[in-house]
């Protein structure tokens, strides 16, 4: 059997055929009608500006939605910018506030290493010659004792007895002597007594070591105390050992027989200290007096 021609199958479908002749109506009828109103805006331009208007008041509202978008988007990402910058500017603030601080400690420990200069200056300086300065050098931290050790022997001078100072007051004495170093023996032992007197008036009495830390302060002339926490006790020159008039300790407890009193020089915080001759000299000789004349027992 022979297959149907094209004529027999367009002719057969009339619905495809009006609408392909629709369509062909339909694109002309939209060239016309465009060409139509290109040639009227040529012609005319201001034909269109009220539907242009219409067309744009009614995007106005979509327009100003997006545009308000645009915005809260821009200034949300400066925000977000803005902060990390502030945050950087920050940082960098508190690293020169930092490196200040380090400065103002640098100048704060040169001030005082100055004044601790001009006061070891000032020692050296005295009405009387130092015999010799030198540094501490150890200590008997480990021992139930209190001694300290000086870069300083009788190659230069220093003798037994002699009093230490420091720019805060009085550290001891020496006790023993070696060629280069010798052996001092602090006001916090317990075997250190040192004649005092109260700074503002004659009230004396005898520093006595603790071997805490700390001195006792035992009045010579009981009865009613009068001593208060804040006074400053100074060497007396009772003895002839130490010179009068040394700093040795301000009263911060008060007990029946006196005070409790806290080291003015406080030898751990102590680097260079003077050796200072005996006040009278005659006492180091009857230290090392020896007893020639004594008899023996039995």
């Amino acid at each position: 059997m022979a297959p149907p021609s094209a004529k027999q199958r367009s002719g057969s479908n009339k619905k495809a055929q009006l609408g392909l002749f629709a369509g062909y109506l339909a694109a002309g009828l939209g060239a016309t009608l465009g060409a139509l109103l290109l040639a009227l805006s040529l012609w005319r331009p201001d034909t269109f500006n009220g539907l242009r208007s219409m067309a744009s008041d009614a995007a106005a509202p979509v327009g100003e939605v997006g545009a308000a978008g645009r915005v809260n988007t821009r200034s949300f990402f400066e925000s977000i910018a803005g902060y990390y910058d502030a945050g950087t500017k920050n940082a960098e603030l508190e690293r020169e506030i930092e490196i200040a601080r380090v400065r103002l400690v640098e100048a704060e420990a040169l001030a005082q290493e100055n004044e601790r200069l001009q006061a070891i200056l000032g020692l050296t300086q005295a009405d009387t010659e130092p015999v010799a300065v030198a540094r501490l050098i150890g200590s008997s931290a480990a021992s139930a004792r209190r001694f300290a050790y000086l870069s300083a022997g009788s190659d230069d001078g220093v003798e037994r007895g002699m009093p230490v100072t420091s720019p805060m007051g009085l550290v001891g004495r020496v006790l023993e002597t070696g060629s280069d170093t010798s052996r001092v023996l602090l006001l916090t032992d317990t075997d250190s007594v040192v004649p005092v007197r109260r700074a503002t008036d004659n009230v004396v009495a005898f520093a006595e070591g603790r071997a805490d830390g700390s001195l006792r302060i035992r009045l010579i002339n009981l009865g009613i105390n009068p001593l208060e926490p804040g006074d400053i006790f100074v060497t007396s020159g009772a003895g002839g050992l130490f010179h009068p008039g040394v700093a040795v300790a301000m009263v911060s407890e008060i007990t029946n027989d006196g005070a409790i009193g806290q080291l003015l020089s406080n030898p751990a915080a102590t680097d260079v200290v003077v050796v200072q001759p005996i006040w009278q000299g005659e006492i180091l000789e009857a230290m090392d007096e020896p007893l020639e004349n004594s008899e023996p027992a039995g």
